[in-house]
């Protein structure tokens, strides 16, 4: 089953506010086992010129693949469950770094949907923000949707 097109271009309501702590920077950067100093040393992250400890770059991967699996369960769009949807790229674009205070919220786009003999490529554009609306990154993800029984 085809995935509906009159879906691209659709926005989907904001996610709930995260907020961004110290304690939750440096638990990610444990993981991709990235000591950089101004991930997880307050002081370290101030020489920089930056307000608190910052993100990793892939940190909005906490909150946009959340929002974009909202996206993805859209009975409109005919996806029938993410069970058929493997992640194939994700890309950052940044105005500036996530820090430590931040409460951030996404919105997601369905950017696009290409047709292939099998299944479909779907790409979303997750735009985080902020308090008060201000533009810190833009996330891209690109699925590939398989045909069932494929």
């Amino acid at each position: 089953m085809a995935l509906n097109l009159s879906c691209v271009g659709k926005l989907y309501p904001p996610s709930e506010p995260y907020e961004v702590s110290r304690e939750k920077i440096k638990e990610f950067a444990q993981a991709l086992r990235d000591g950089h100093a101004a991930y997880l040393d307050p002081e370290a992250a101030r020489a920089l010129g930056y307000p608190d400890v910052i993100a990793p770059p892939s940190f909005p991967m906490v909150v946009t693949l959340d929002a974009e699996y909202r996206a993805v369960l859209d009975p409109e769009l005919g996806a029938d469950g993410q069970d058929r949807f493997v992640h194939r790229e994700q890309r950052f674009a940044y105005e500036r770094p996530i820090h430590a205070g931040d409460v951030i919220t996404v919105t997601v786009r369905l950017a696009a949907v290409e047709r292939l003999t099998r299944g479909d490529v779907v790409s979303y554009e997750s735009r985080v923000t902020g308090r008060g609306g201000d533009h810190i990154c833009t996330g891209r993800s690109i699925f590939v949707v398989f045909e069932e029984g494929s």
